[in-house]
This record gives structure tokens, C-alpha cells and sequence, in this order.
């Protein structure tokens, strides 16, 4: 009777684990100012859908900014796609910047191009 109960717990835990993995992975607010910025520059490389966050990294006036975007599927509802921006187009980034000065990394919230904006968490938008 022992063996099984070591077991189920063994398979209970197991379980849990996996479980919490998705929520593990993901990429909270908690590393970025609570001020929103706004970077403008060109598209270095266009979005890309994949990991757990959307991706795509912009050049402003020579600094390179890897911008973190919503989940692939969100991104995409907000009609952010990989074929919606090209290399070289120009785009204006709002969102939160990392808190270490030192990473020129931007969790946004409102990527804008051509007069078109992709409110990727309108919900946060200040």
C-alpha cells in the first residue's frame, strides 16, 4: 500500500509541475520601469512568432532595440504579423523599457507604422 501511495504522490507532483511550466515561462512587467517610452527607428528584423513572446528588433538612431512583444497569438490578433512590417520600414514603439539602463530591450504595448497602430496590450496603453 505504501509503494502506491509513494507513487500517486510521485505522479501528483509530476503533474503540478508540468502544469506550472506555461507559467513559468512567461514574461511578467516585473523587469521593466513602470514609465512607458517611446522608440522610433527602423525595422532591423521583422516579427517573428516564435517562443513564448513575439519578437522584433528595431534600429534608433544606431542603437539596436530588441522589442518584446505579446504572446504570438495576441500579437497576431492585434494585426501584428510577420508580413505586416518590412525591413527598413520606419516604427515607433511604446511601451516599458528594461529596468537595467544597460539592456536596450522594450516590452511594448503600441507598435505604430504608416499612421497604423498595433495595440498589442491596449490595456496598458498610458
Amino acid at each position: 500500500m505504501r509503494r502506491s501511495t509513494v507513487s500517486d504522490s510521485a505522479a501528483a507532483l509530476l503533474f503540478v509541475s508540468f502544469a506550472a511550466a506555461p507559467t513559468l515561462a512567461h514574461h511578467g512587467w516585473s523587469g521593466q520601469s513602470d514609465t512607458q517610452i517611446e522608440v522610433s527607428g527602423k525595422v532591423l528584423k521583422p516579427v517573428s512568432l516564435a517562443g513564448p513572446h513575439a519578437t522584433m528588433q528595431i534600429n534608433a538612431d544606431g542603437q539596436v532595440w530588441d522589442v518584446t512583444l505579446a504572446p504570438p497569438a495576441r500579437t497576431e490578433s492585434a494585426g501584428l504579423s510577420p508580413k505586416a512590417l518590412a525591413v527598413g520600414d520606419t516604427v515607433t514603439v511604446r511601451g516599458n523599457r528594461n529596468s537595467d539602463p544597460k539592456r536596450f530591450e522594450i516590452k511594448t504595448v503600441r507598435v505604430t507604422s504608416a499612421g497604423k497602430n498595433y495595440d498589442i496590450y491596449p490595456d496598458r496603453i498610458r
